[in-house]
């Protein structure tokens, strides 16, 4: 199973780990339906909503361990 960096694509990842749009939500990231994120990876797309880019790389990888 391949990790989430910060480099990864949003939709890219969601499509592989659907079950990460529940961290998405927990951090108010509305990512899927933004029309960014079909070409913004996780970090900038993180870093344009001023959050902490390491905490939400850190709990999507930790999802798709669960």
């Amino acid at each position: 199973m391949a990790k989430i960096t910060k480099d990864s694509g949003i939709i890219d990842a969601v499509q592989e780990h659907p079950e990460i749009l529940e961290v998405f939500q927990e951090y108010g990231l509305g990512c899927v339906g933004c029309m960014a994120a079909h070409f913004e990876t996780i970090g900038q797309g993180a870093q344009a909503h001023g959050l902490d880019v390491d905490a939400l790389i850190a709990d999507l990888n930790k999802k798709i361990g669960e």
